[in-house]
């Protein structure tokens, strides 16, 4: 009974948020051929405003679990949402086991994570660093990491783009054995780095 209320509100909540965004957004999404039908995938985008959670989870046509700060739920609205999507909670500036595990839990099953490596709304404008969150994921996983750019949308009206790039395969990476922590740090860096530049590389598109 708790699912089949969860199915209802998720399928309202994404069909007002489609129609939203649609008509007040003129949202356009490019690229979303690149996105596997199935098997585990971890959605990474850019995070410049509140409407880039629903941009992917409405365009992506895959069942998406969202990683959250927990904080979030401080909003009793926002924590029904939560509820709903069935969000993973992180807590900020810790490694929470179980985060970790539960995150791990729906890629192994052949599900799917959506996450920001900013970390926050504009984190890059702000001069923050951007979180190895992803790759860990993509390295420990072995999934191919989906990287997307959403751009424009700056006002009402003014049209917003979701572009998905092609997958993004580290699994070379998964089971590695390393010597130091240090050598895991540096892969963990270059993964996080060429998943932020694929990104960001998507977002660059003219009206």
């Amino acid at each position: 009974m708790k699912e089949m209320v969860k199915a209802i509100l998720r399928a309202i909540v994404k069909g007002a948020l489609y129609a939203y965004c649609k008509i007040i957004y003129r949202m356009k999404v490019i690229g979303r051929e690149n996105i596997p039908k199935e098997g585990p995938i971890i959605v990474c985008g850019n995070h410049k405003s509140f409407l880039d959670p629903p941009l992917i989870m409405i365009t992506a046509k895959r069942r998406l679990i969202f990683l959250a700060k927990a904080e979030l739920t401080k909003s009793k609205f926002l924590a029904v949402l939560g509820w709903a999507f069935d969000v993973i909670l992180v807590n900020k500036n810790t490694k929470d086991i179980g985060t970790i595990k539960a995150s791990l839990k729906v890629l192994k099953n052949g599900g799917c994570i959506a996450l920001f490596p900013e970390g926050t709304r504009k984190g890059l404008e702000k001069g923050e660093k951007v979180k190895d969150g992803a790759a860990f994921f993509a390295v420990r996983s072995g999934a191919k990491v989906i990287p997307v750019g959403i751009s424009g949308g700056e006002k009402p009206f003014k049209r917003i783009y979701v572009n998905y790039g092609k997958p993004l395969d580290y699994s070379k990476y998964k089971g590695k054995k390393y010597s130091d922590s240090e050598e895991e740090k540096q892969d963990l860096e270059f993964v996080t780095e060429d998943i932020m530049n694929n990104i960001i590389m998507l977002t660059n598109i003219k009206d």
